[in-house]
C-alpha cells in the first residue's frame, strides 16, 4: 500500500485519505486521514460490518429529525474498533487473522483507524490520546488475547 507522506492535501485523491488494509480478500482495517472530508454523506464500511463508519454531511440549516432506535436484537461475533488519534501521533500493525504482519501505518492527531478484523498493536511516538469506540458490552479477560 503506498504512503501519503509528502503529498499535499489537493493532491491527495480519496483512494489516499481513505485505505483499505486487507489480507487474503479480507478486510482487516480502514485507515481515515484527517483531511477527509466528503462534501456528501458517505459510509466507509458496507452495510452488513458489525461497525458501522461514515461521515454525515448536512449544510447549514440542515437538520436532523428527532427520532430513537428501535429495540433491534443483533447477533454480532468478534468485536470491532474505531481508534481516533486525539493528539500526539503513533504508529499502528495491522496483523491477519493467523496474525501475520500485513501493514504498518504512521497516525497523527486527527487520524482515524477502524479495525474489522485480524489483529493491531500501537507504539506511541509522541504522548498520545486515542479516542476509543467500540460495540459493548466489554469483557476484557473473554474478548483479548495478546501475541
Amino acid at each position: 500500500m503506498a504512503s501519503v507522506t509528502g503529498a499535499s492535501v489537493q493532491e491527495r485523491t480519496q483512494a489516499d485519505l481513505v485505505e483499505r488494509i486487507c489480507w487474503q480478500d479480507k478486510c482487516l482495517a480502514y485507515v481515515i486521514r484527517t483531511e477527509f472530508l466528503p462534501a456528501k454523506t458517505t459510509f466507509l464500511t458496507p452495510p452488513d460490518y458489525k461497525q458501522q463508519v461514515g461521515f454525515v454531511v448536512y449544510p447549514a440549516g440542515g437538520e436532523i429529525a428527532r427520532h430513537v432506535h428501535l429495540p433491534i436484537e443483533r447477533r454480532i461475533v468478534g468485536t470491532a474498533e474505531v481508534l481516533i488519534v486525539q493528539q500526539g501521533s503513533c504508529e499502528v500493525d495491522v496483523f491477519s487473522n493467523d496474525r501475520r504482519l500485513v501493514a504498518k501505518r504512521e497516525l497523527a492527531t486527527g487520524d482515524i483507524i477502524v479495525a474489522v478484523g485480524g489483529g493491531h498493536g500501537f507504539r506511541a511516538r509522541e504522548d498520545l490520546v486515542l479516542l476509543e469506540i467500540k460495540q459493548g458490552p466489554f469483557y476484557p479477560e473473554a474478548t483479548k488475547e495478546r501475541f
